[in-house]
């Protein structure tokens, strides 16, 4: 009877283990019911109930186990197409990017490189080779194949060297158009050379300062022609955009306002962070200009949205720059390089702005055209201050301090603009506003009279920020005005000049002083360098 009683509590814990879903107990079950059947084999009708139930079990744990293999290699199943399908689609995207890239190192697409034709054929060559490895792995999830992890990590690898084939190229052509650009230098200096020898250029220069008493007091006929014609032009567009600067619609101001953003807020930006930075903001502004969408506080704005748009963006976007240095670069010296090199790449894709650019700084700073504005019958002082360069509001003119600061900032951003030229630029030539019109200020301002502390400031700024590029450019002519400047002119604006003024003339003064012991003018502090292009 106690046998009996084990035998049964036995098999109860068989049913319950049986009953278990963990797969672990399989083995332990069926020794345990090959020692019971010993036990059991002579009253097999008694437990016959009890066999059936332990085999049931038995079946249904092996259906549960199959069961739960076929659930796992149907999720891994799963997650391999989709890993496969990721990997297809970046493998699309690589491809997309490789065959674009590939095009940049094409010679057909390339204007003017400069780069010899087999290092261009070698390029190429190198870039097709790339491309078909990664169309090969293309070509076999074609036939219905998803790429492996090593496809991915070739393709991959195939798409890093393009990239770097494609930044060692544009460091070989920028380094080409570099040594390019310094020939022609060479030989516009050899040019200028011979046509003062041969033309006495520099003989109408000097002859006012040696042979007459007095200089002139207001700048040469040509010049203010061109001085006129320019604020003309910039009356002009101002009118052409009348009717959308003063639009009641809500529509029409609601875009002037997104269109001004669009063209001033980058300007703003500028800054010598990197180079990348600079380059993804005058390509934004060229698109504008260019009639093509940016994106401007989170939507997008065009030139083509507005038969004025264009001429509105031109105005506003030349106004900025010339404020950028009126109040940036005054504060910021170093700040004349970026903001310049982006002004004078815009000027060159789209001289209308560039246009404007001067006229804005001629309105706000008469002395960069050089011009001494005379003051007329009937003009107010207070207009007349204005004509000046001077702020004047309800409270009064402003101070001197802050007048020769904004008009030192202006002066060492045109000192930066003339001899700058954007490094991704595909023309080639002089530029439209080069190092040809400094000489052309430097020397109308020594044959004007000076004034008390603007022209010492203003010679001052624009030699330490161009007079490195000029001395370059013009070598022996340049000494030859810089000892003009201090042996005859430097006299007469020490005459003008109070004991108050003199911060500006000592300034100067030991400029030239050291400039001429060296023989040398050092490069400005802030140019920006091969190093800052790269980042």
């Amino acid at each position: 009877m106690k046998s009996a009683i084990q035998i049964k509590f036995i098999i109860i814990i068989i049913i319950i283990i049986t009953s278990a879903k963990e797969v672990m107990f399989l083995p332990a079950l069926v020794c345990l019911s090959v020692c019971l059947s010993i036990h059991v084999q002579d009253n097999s009708k008694s437990y016959g109930w009890i066999w059936m139930k332990i085999s049931g079990n038995i079946l249904n744990l092996r259906l549960r186990e199959a069961e739960q293999q076929r659930l796992r290699e149907a999720e891994l199943e799963r997650q391999r197409q989709a890993e496969g399908r990721d990997r297809r689609r970046n493998l699309n995207t690589i491809q997309e990017e490789i065959l674009q890239l590939n095009q940049l190192l094409e010679p057909s697409t390339q204007t003017r490189t400069d780069l010899p034709p087999s290092s261009l054929s070698s390029y190429s060559t190198r870039g097709n080779q790339l491309c078909s490895q990664v169309s090969e792995v293309v070509r076999k999830t074609a036939e219905g194949e998803f790429p492996s992890v090593d496809d991915m990590t070739a393709a991959e690898r195939a798409l890093h060297e393009m990239r770097a084939l494609i930044r060692l190229k544009q460091e070989e052509v920028a380094k080409a158009q570099e040594k390019k650009k310094e020939q022609e230098e060479e030989e516009e200096r050899r040019k200028e050379a011979e046509a003062h020898v041969c033309c006495g250029g520099c003989a109408g220069l000097y002859r006012p300062l040696f042979v007459c008493s007095g200089l002139q007091t207001s700048a040469e006929d040509s010049t203010l022609k061109w001085y006129k014609e320019l604020q003309e032009a910039s009356a002009q567009c101002a009118q052409a955009f009348e009717q959308l600067n003063s639009s009641k619609d809500m529509q029409t101001k609601k875009l002037k306002l997104e269109l001004q953003k669009a063209a001033t807020i980058p300007v703003s930006q500028i800054s010598s962070n990197s180079g990348s930075q600079l380059r993804e903001i005058f390509d934004k502004v060229d698109k504008l200009l260019s009639g093509r969408a940016v994106v401007s506080g989170g939507r997008s704005v065009s030139t083509s949205q507005h038969p004025q748009a264009l001429e509105f963006v031109s105005y506003k976007l030349a106004e900025k720059f010339v404020k950028q240095g009126e109040e940036e670069v005054a504060s910021h010296h170093e700040a004349a390089f970026p903001i310049a090199v982006v002004a004078s790449g815009i000027w060159e894709l789209h001289p209308r702005v560039g246009e404007l650019v001067l006229a804005h700084l001629h309105k706000k700073c008469p002395y960069a055209v050089p011009h001494y504005p005379p003051m007329k019958d009937g003009t107010a002082v207070d207009d007349y201050q204005r004509i000046l360069g001077y702020r004047v509001d309800d409270s009064g003119v402003e101070g001197q301090d802050s007048f020769l600061k904004r008009m030192s900032g202006m002066i060492r951003l045109y000192a930066a603009i003339i001899q700058l030229r954007w490094p991704y630029g595909s023309k080639q030539g002089p530029l439209p506003h080069g190092l040809s019109h400094g000489w052309r200020w430097l020397a109308q301002m020594l044959n004007m009279e000076p004034l008390a502390d603007i022209t010492a400031t203003l010679l001052f700024d624009f030699l330490e920020v161009c007079g490195n590029a000029l001395m370059k450019q013009y070598q022996g002519q340049f000494w030859k005005l810089i000892l003009l400047l201090k042996d005859e002119y430097f006299p007469r604006i020490e005459a003008v000049t109070s004991s108050g003024q003199m911060g500006s003339v000592i300034r100067l003064k030991q400029f030239l002083e050291t400039s001429l012991q060296n023989r040398q003018i050092s490069p400005p502090k802030g140019q920006l360098t091969s190093v800052f292009w790269r980042s």
